[in-house]
């Protein structure tokens, strides 16, 4: 079945739905996403949105963070036009409905993270991403000229392959025409056609063991665009959130904010030694990615499983106006964060490479976007600030949104796209091979390839993960389409990725850290 629309987005976060309301009165639009409409990245992002709307800051003083953040790899004129683009983005999502927490003289209530030499972040309560979401996907819900297709997987991404023209990369124009997209109710699998393509999938979390992103963040965006042909760059700058709190037994884990650190909590080791300031001058607020790596040792030295945050010095009063769930949370697991210290540990978090795409975040593939996580822009370079994110993804997303409509029917979709042909497969009953390879896949990155790694773990696992996907791949084909053969397949695409592109950095820098190559190692 065939369905046809002017703007097509795959992924319902906060930049595939500020994308869709931004261009829905130029056009229909479809939104196609594998849960509901409200499940994403977005929703659990607790700290906030970094911006300057403040006289009390400067755009420079953001940019200076941001760059040093990103150890030498950011591009300079990106990180400029995001943070100086930044105000009118924030306006754009108090139109919307999002409210962000004030003081009684009713200015911003901005808060504080690691790397941040001033307080600017935005932020509702310990729930940001939440309020976002929830105000977002309403008005998406609202609008006549948006068609939400929740419990839909996109599979592939329809380009000149499709009509049987053999297209190189790099050498010949690729162009996306649609996308193959199944419901994951009926199992039916669909052929929708747009003139634009917006990918904002969000992130890659899944290929570890451990991780803040739900289960649903398992590279599927960047994947189909690698298997299109388009090109990706960064992969190897894995960003750990350095305070998930330790529940084994709890997937995601929850993110402990790093908010928390900027209202004065601080990281102990279990002797009860604040040990930051042996890594770094800034100590409990330098850039996660130093903290993350000062937590990794500081466990490996004294062979443990987590270390503790001692939230004890801030007020009860703030704990429970600021951080409302996280006091909930941890009361739920008999921790008073007013006397009791949190056990956290560092749990993948945030990709900072992904689709290369230009300032219009225009990928290399004609006709297809990409926003939020799923895209490598160039503003985080080796290590994302903390609370850059939904700010990029809001800058990106109002770019791409007036770039596609100016170029909008600027070229034709082919009549004779073909739909789905599964001629020859049958239905894969051996869920036990899907489920075992994707343990193997999570053991593999997360032994080999997390927040420490050498070239020789970085060898062992492109071996293991080579057996993997020639398995995977001989199943997805004799197989019919099901959700899991595709995000396991996806998830080792994006494996594959992250591993080489971690072989071929020769030294350490950012969020790749190999023990190897030493001299940038903090």
């Amino acid at each position: 079945m065939k369905k046809f629309y002017d703007f097509l987005v795959v992924g319902s976060g906060i930049a595939g739905l500020s994308f869709a309301l931004k261009v829905a009165n130029k056009g229909k639009v479809a939104i196609v996403s594998k849960e509901t409409i409200t499940d994403s990245n977005t929703k659990y992002a607790q700290g906030g949105i970094a911006a300057v709307v403040s006289n009390r800051d400067t755009f420079e003083e953001h940019v200076k963070d941001t760059l040093t953040a990103g150890d030498g790899l950011c591009n300079e004129d990106v990180v400029r036009m995001v943070i100086t683009e930044a105000p009118e983005r924030i306006k754009d999502l108090e139109k919307w409905g999002v409210d962000f927490d004030k003081s009684v003289n009713g200015n911003y209530d901005f808060g504080r993270e690691g790397g941040h030499s001033k307080s600017r972040i935005l932020h509702h309560k310990d729930n940001t991403g939440y309020e976002v979401e929830e105000k977002l996907s309403n008005k998406v819900l609202q609008h006549p000229n948006i068609d939400v297709y929740e419990h839909f997987f996109a599979i592939d991404i329809i380009t000149q392959h499709h009509l049987g023209q053999l297209v190189k990369r790099c050498v010949t124009p690729i162009e996306a025409y649609g996308l193959y997209v199944q419901n994951l109710k009926t199992n039916e699998i669909y052929t929708f056609l747009a003139d634009k393509i917006y990918i904002a999938t969000g992130g890659i979390g899944n290929i570890y063991e451990t991780t803040t992103n739900p289960p649903i963040a398992t590279g599927d965006g960047i994947a189909m665009v690698y298997r299109a042909k388009g090109l990706i760059n960064n992969m190897e700058f894995v960003q750990f959130h350095p305070t998930a709190l330790y529940n084994p037994k709890e997937k995601p884990s929850f993110l402990i904010t790093e908010a928390l650190r900027g209202a004065g909590a601080i990281l102990k080791n279990q002797k009860g030694e604040a040990f930051m300031v042996k890594y770094d001058e800034r100590k409990d607020l330098a850039p996660r990615d130093i903290v993350a790596r000062a937590i990794d040792n500081e466990m490996k030295n004294l062979g443990v499983e987590y270390v503790y945050l001692d939230a004890t010095g801030i007020d009860k009063g703030v704990l429970n106006n600021h951080f409302p769930n996280i006091v909930a949370k941890c009361k739920l697991l008999g921790i008073d964060v007013t006397k009791d210290y949190i056990s956290v540990t560092p749990a993948a978090h945030y990709l900072c490479g992904g689709i290369i795409v230009d300032k219009n975040g225009r990928s290399s593939i004609a006709n297809l976007y990409a926003g939020g996580e799923v895209a490598h822009t160039g503003l985080h370079g080796a290590n994302r600030l903390a609370s850059n994110s939904l700010l990029e993804a809001l800058v990106y997303s109002h770019r791409s949104a007036m770039d596609a409509i100016e170029n909008l029917y600027d070229h034709e979709i082919p009549a004779n796209i073909p739909d789905w042909d599964d001629k020859g497969t049958t239905l894969n009953e051996e869920m036990v091979l899907i489920t075992q390879s994707t343990k193997e896949l999570k053991q593999i990155m997360s032994y080999y390839v997390g927040i420490v790694r050498t070239d020789i773990r970085l060898k062992r696992a492109l071996d293991r993960l080579e057996i993997l996907y020639k398995e995977t791949e001989q199943l997805y084909r004799r197989s019919k389409i099901r959700r899991e053969i595709c995000e396991l397949r996806n998830s080792i695409n994006v494996a594959y990725l992250v591993i080489k592109m971690a072989m071929e950095r020769k030294e350490s820098r950012g969020l790749h850290y190999n023990l190897d190559y030493p001299d940038k190692i903090q």
